[in-house]
């Protein structure tokens, strides 16, 4: 327990220490218009700016192809055809296009509910008319024989 208590003790007067380097050196960037506040640096707040209408970074367009002009519809992106603007960001082909893939997934998982469900309403029918698939392999081995044993009488 007292070695627990000195540990304690030896980390805060640790933490003071390395606080009182801290202070100091913000001391010496007063010369930089910084404040100091509880140890902190704070950087002066400048006077927001009005939002500029030109972008400093060009968005790379691209000319859309007819195959791209029809995923853009399709993904809901533009009604008509003609709205479609002669160039298009990559980033919106590439939003139409994972659009698309996830309405492609959903429709596939319907195709397959519904496939399932067929197939277990077909499977039901077919046990009602005893039409099992064993009935239908033994059916056919014996078809099979009778064929075997009519080519071995004809030779």
């Amino acid at each position: 327990m007292g070695s627990l208590r000195g540990l304690l003790l030896a980390a805060g007067s640790c933490f003071r220490l390395c606080e009182r380097d801290v202070s100091s050196s913000l001391r010496l960037t007063r010369s930089f218009h910084l404040k100091i506040i509880n140890g902190f640096c704070i950087k002066p707040q400048e006077s927001p700016r009005a939002p500029s209408r030109t972008y400093s970074h060009r968005v790379p367009l691209h000319k859309p192809t007819d195959w791209q002009k029809k995923m853009l519809i399709w993904s809901g992106r533009f009604k008509k055809e003609d709205e479609i603007p002669e160039t298009v960001s990559l980033e919106m082909l590439d939003a139409a296009k994972n659009k698309i893939r996830v309405k492609i997934s959903y429709l596939m998982i319907a195709l397959t509910v519904i496939g399932c469900i067929a197939m277990i309403i077909e499977g039901k029918r077919a046990a009602q008319r005893n039409e099992t698939l064993t009935r239908l392999n033994l059916e056919k081995k014996a078809r099979l024989r009778e064929e075997a044993a009519m080519k071995a009488k004809t030779e």
